[in-house]
């Protein structure tokens, strides 16, 4: 594949719901430049962007793939991300790397949940966009329906381009409203305009010509004095309207039956942004802490932004990334600056799929793949030691779903961190963690689909296998007053004996305060010697729980008296004795369980805000407030985390899939008296079992 100067790449990202044609989009543009020969099929697992086992057998994409295609003497950098929720950060990766996005929208379905989303991610970033409105061709679809469904859900001025030519079966083609000529077929030349879609054309032409006209001056009174625009005229206020992102231009086809495929790639070459367009890039220097502000000049510092990873046992790591700044070359050493080690370069990749097509650079502007990084993880940036940069990260949502796991055998346990470390490390949305309050090994993940992936991927590819389970609470033991007790550990033995007898008081602390330890004893009750080891009996106490076998935190024990004996007295007599004197106090401080509670926002249709706030009333939930956008609604509450450790298959439920949350740790608090018995007793049962 030849190097293409900055203005003429494009980096585009696919967004939509899953099943609204994206994959099947790029394998048509991969087709109508003559990369492949043949269009792959989803259901057949031969596209090239769905390469991966686990999409051939599920039916959807799972993780962002790169499409380069070369048409009309440019470069399109195409990133097909997935639709499906739980794959949210391979999403966000492709979007820190694009300048630009086509919001594939299911003519059949509609708006739909993945399109909502796509919307909000081009929203959050200021993303110029299209829309492309595909499978135009199945029956009893409706372009206008679609489009009045695009004005209706989002605040965005929603201007045709193109309009069909027959719709459903009959569907032929597409005419292109700025140049005025139909294409139809796979429209690889024009044809003149039939007769039965002027009528359409004459309305969306008008409204084409207006939004164009507002976003330029000079061509907003030329139309004030009554004059038609020239093709020209509209293309370049089009650009300036797509780039401020009031105008998101629309267009109308078939992925699978490639038309309007041809015209789409001609739109995005017209009207989204090349990299030198959609530049300066922001940079911090990590030497100074200046922001740096990056042109996409090949010459220019290296700024290497790393957006995907993927580990492979087989061949090693492999690393995406785009040059915002400079050039990457073949068998050169780069410095990352969060490792603060030099990396060597082998040779690096053109990606196309899972094909890795050599090239000898990657210039500024462009995306490319290599291999074998020992360092690199995903959201770190490559650049020159004797001038650093970071290129910010995005902001990769906490993960909501998780599982304890259990390795299957003796050889798993061996392999298991080191692959989770691996799993994480390419997939920031993923992490996992030891909870040493529950002693168990949690994985998380943004669903339950995507821990599925994750799974699966460890089985296959690195050969370590689990069981799994709904985790543990991490609950937190903890008093509400001033208790004290005594105990005396007296124990004798054919030889010396042991004896060790502690007074001692606990007193609460205010929360997060911790756990602190102090002596009053005077006058030698018990030697200055022994008082540590009083404390290493307390703070067995404090990791192993006194009611319910959870850690213990936010109080103050204090040794206030005891007795020793002169021969018998030794440091594990007063670790048990401080260790049975601190749990009997506790019992008299009216010890009490805390709970994580979970700052929630859910985000749903607003014909089911009543049955999700009652859900939430039935989850123990205290509403923080609500809001209102259009036909969506959001409520923000704080939850348990033991009452939404399953919620998003609920969720699903109750809302048709329309609805998503998004889920981070706020605080502990009290749990209700009734359910600390629940807790208390099922821990006891658990005790006797084991």
């Amino acid at each position: 594949m030849k190097q293409y100067a900055v203005d003429q790449l494009r980096n585009v990202v696919l967004l939509g719901h899953s099943g609204s044609g994206k994959t099947s989009l790029a394998e048509a543009m991969l087709f109508d430049t003559g990369a492949v020969n043949r269009m792959g099929c989803i259901e057949d697992g031969t596209t090239v962007a769905d390469f991966d086992e686990q999409e051939h057998s599920r039916g959807h994409s799972i993780h962002t793939a790169v499409v380069p295609v070369e048409w009309n003497s440019s470069k399109l950098n195409v990133l097909d991300a997935p639709g499906f929720i739980d794959f949210l950060g391979d999403v966000r990766g492709a979007l820190s790397v694009g300048d630009g996005a086509v919001i594939v929208v299911d003519a059949s379905s509609g708006v739909e949940v993945g399109t909502e989303l796509g919307w909000g991610y081009c929203e959050e970033t200021y993303l110029p966009r299209l829309v492309f409105i595909n499978k135009i061709d199945r029956e009893n679809v409706r372009f206008k329906r679609v489009l009045d469904q695009l004005e209706a859900s989002f605040d965005g001025a929603f201007v045709p381009i193109q309009v069909p030519i027959g719709q459903g079966g009959n569907f032929e083609g597409v005419v292109d409203l700025v140049s005025m000529q139909a294409y139809t077929g796979d429209g690889e030349g024009s044809d003149d305009i039939p007769e039965g879609v002027m009528d359409q054309i004459a309305t969306y032409r008008q409204r084409m010509m207006e939004a164009a006209a507002e976003n330029d001056d000079e061509l907003l009174l030329k139309y004030l004095d009554g004059e038609e625009l020239t093709s020209g005229e509209m293309r370049r206020g089009f650009q300036a309207g797509v780039a401020s992102g009031s105008i998101v231009p629309v267009l109308v086809g078939s992925a699978t039956h490639d038309r309007g495929v041809r015209r789409l790639m001609d739109a995005m070459i017209e009207y989204l942004p090349s990299p030198s367009d959609a530049a300066p890039y922001r940079a911090t220097n990590p030497a100074t802490g200046e922001d740096e502000m990056l042109e996409p000049d090949p010459s220019g510092p290296l700024a290497t932004f790393v957006f995907k990873t993927v580990a492979d046992p087989y061949v090693g790591k492999l690393t995406f990334y785009r040059v915002f700044s400079g050039t990457m070359a073949s068998d050169t050493q780069v410095y990352n600056p969060r490792s603060g080690e030099m990396e060597r370069l082998g040779q690096l990749y053109v990606m196309r799929g899972k094909e890795q097509i050599t090239a000898d650079r990657i210039t500024a502007g462009d995306i490319g793949g290599v291999a074998k990084l020992d360092e690199t993880m995903t959201a770190d940036t490559l650049c020159d030691r004797d001038h650093p940069l970071v290129v910010p990260a995005p902001e990769y949502p906490t993960p909501l779903y998780s599982v304890a796991l259990q390795p299957k055998t003796q050889v798993d346990t061996a392999k298991l961190s080191p692959t989770l470390s691996r799993l994480a490390d390419e997939d920031p949305t993923l992490r996992w963690n030891q909870e040493a309050s529950t002693k168990q090994l949690i994985l998380s993940g943004m669903g339950e689909t995507h821990i599925n992936v994750a799974l699966r991927r460890m089985e296959d590819k690195f050969g370590v296998g689990v069981n799994r389970e709904i985790p543990k609470v991490p609950y937190r033991e903890t008093i509400t007053r001033s208790g004290a007790a005594e105990y005396r550990h007296k124990k004798q033995t054919g030889g010396a004996g042991q004896f060790g007898e502690v007074h001692l008081r606990v007193e609460p602390q205010d929360r997060g305060e911790g756990f602190e330890y102090d002596s009053e004893v005077f006058g030698g009750a018990i030697s200055q010697s022994f008082i540590p080891s009083i404390e290493k009996g307390v703070k067995q106490v404090l990791e192993q729980g006194a009611i319910a076998g959870y850690p213990v935190v936010d109080l103050k024990a204090i040794v206030y008296d005891g007795k020793e004996h002169p021969v018998d007295s030794k440091d594990i007599a007063f670790q048990i004795a401080g260790r049975e004197a601190f749990k009997l106090a506790m019992r008299e401080a009216g010890p009490i369980l805390l709970e994580p509670i979970m700052d929630v926002r859910v985000i749903i249709p607003d014909d089911v805000m009543g049955d999700i706030l009652g859900d939430m009333s039935t989850r123990r939930g205290r509403v923080q407030g609500t809001t209102q956008d259009g036909r969506k609604a959001a409520i923000e509450a704080q939850v348990p985390l033991s009452e939404m450790q399953r919620y998003s298959p609920d969720l699903r439920s109750m809302t048709q899939g329309r609805g998503i949350y998004f889920m981070e740790f706020s605080h502990y608090e009290q749990v209700p008296q009734h359910v600390t018995q629940e807790i208390i007793e099922r821990a006891r049962r658990e005790e006797e079992e084991e």
